[in-house]
């Protein structure tokens, strides 16, 4: 096939309207994967508590996604008086932006030759070769990039609060906030373990890495867990959703949003999850890999189907890993601040130190295929340490009550003598011989 245009296409120009393509492509499977997954969120939430869940809207309740879009895009966009315009329109965008900024490091498949199909568009230049990966932006500081886009977000928590005029808010604004900049640091450092290792920045080499020994989830569990533990954390998923703890600040930073600005919320808490699956599925699960213990897999070039092979293994990783999120947000219980605080400062970060230090050893000596050792022994001397670690005795204690039968209130301890320190009977209403006890 000639061209008309007489035009000449460098590799450069060709890999850049690929990644062009990427992005637009993906930017709309991602937005779509989001409305989706508020469904499948809601769905599996119903299996685990046994109901049947959204059903009605189109065929199985395929629709409902597309309701509830359409019934935020309706309802009344409120604003209360007092609020900084500017700043409380802003304040989703600044939610939203970073996450749809974050994707474009990462590699959906690997590298694909176009050669045949540029000369046979008749664009091609004379001895030039078409390879391109199939990458939004294949730059060998993506890491990093993808960790400063995600920083952002805390500027959109923060404005929300205080641009909404709201104590509560701003209260929930700067606690979410602080939450959001404590487990920045220990997902650093579990990254820079797995950066230690592979010895560059650079998103497909980490990946072509994996591919050909172990997933770094093998040889790095502890890092693992904890970079997910962190991802939660910073996405503001449960355990850690303390914005919307509505029986301590109503609502937190988005309180006073409503309509499309209060969709944008969550969409942009979707987005996260999503880009954060994929960006655990390049650093731990090996991309497109299908062999998490031998250098025996698939390779990094490929043809037109492995490519959609390798595309679907990605996102059949990233939702694997957006269903356990989704599952944990309904199966444990959210941290109290204070907890919160604490399993960062004083356990994640310590942790994360420590493995810090036996990676640099195993590297330093050329031993990083006995990585696991190295995670073991971290995990050994955490439960070894534990016990002789000063902790304080007064966090977590119980409160003794008067009618409790599991930490009762006894005459020696209290000023009410006299009086039983146990509940006398099972009634509601307890006898009045037992004065004032907690009745919750």
């Amino acid at each position: 096939m000639g061209s008309s245009l007489n035009i000449e296409l460098s590799p450069e120009v060709v890999q850049l309207a690929v990644n062009i393509g990427i992005i637009v492509l993906m930017v709309h499977v991602i937005l779509g994967g989001c409305a989706y997954a508020i469904m499948l969120e809601r769905k599996l939430s119903a299996w685990m508590q046994d109901r049947i869940g959204p059903n009605r809207v189109g065929p199985q309740g395929l629709l409902q996604p597309i309701a509830d879009g359409i019934k935020f895009m309706l309802k009344e966009d409120y604003n209360p008086k007092g609020v900084d315009k500017a700043l409380f329109f802003l304040a989703p965008g600044f939610i939203v932006a970073p996450a749809i900024m974050g994707f474009v490091v990462v590699p959906w498949a690997g590298e694909i030759d176009l050669t045949g199909l540029v000369q046979w568009l008749g664009v091609a230049q004379a001895g030039a070769e078409y390879p391109v990966r199939l990458i939004g932006a294949d730059i060998n500081i993506g890491i990093v990039y993808l960790l400063a886009t995600a920083a952002l977000g805390v500027y959109g928590v923060s404005l929300g609060g205080w641009a909404s005029n709201n104590k509560w808010s701003f209260l929930g604004g700067l606690r979410a906030s602080a939450q959001m900049i404590s487990y920045e640091i220990p997902m650093g450092l579990a990254l820079l373990c797995v950066v230690l290792v592979a010895g560059t920045f650079s998103p497909y080499a980490i990946v072509e890495q994996q591919l050909a020994g172990q997933w770094n989830l093998v040889q790095q569990p502890i890092a693992a867990i904890i970079f997910y533990i962190c991802l939660l954390a910073e996405a503001n998923r449960a355990p850690f959703d303390l914005a919307e703890a509505e029986s301590e600040l109503i609502g937190g930073y988005h309180t006073e949003y409503s309509s499309m600005k209060f969709a944008l919320f969550f969409l942009g808490e979707y987005f996260h999850i999503v880009v954060g699956s994929a960006f655990f599925v390049l650093l731990f699960m090996g991309g497109w890999s299908i062999n998490p213990f031998t250098g025996h897999d698939l390779g990094v070039t490929a043809g037109p189907l492995t490519a959609l092979l390798q595309f679907a293994i990605v996102m059949g990783k990233v939702t694997l890993m957006v269903s356990l999120t989704m599952a944990i947000r309904w199966t444990l219980p959210r941290f109290r601040f204070d907890q919160l605080m604490r399993l960062s400062w004083e356990g994640l970060i310590p942790i994360t130190l420590v493995l810090l230090l036996a990676v640099s050893f195993m590297v330093y000596f050329d031993a990083t295929q006995y990585l696991w050792a190295a995670s073991l022994g971290v995990a050994a001397l955490i439960y070894f340490l534990k016990p002789i670690l000063s902790e304080d005795d007064k966090a977590n204690r119980r409160i003794r009550l008067i009618g409790s039968r599991f930490s009762p209130l006894t005459d020696a301890e209290g000023t009410l003598a006299n009086r039983p320190s146990v509940a006398l009977d099972d009634r509601a209403l307890p006898d009045p011989r037992q004065g004032m006890m907690s009745q919750h």
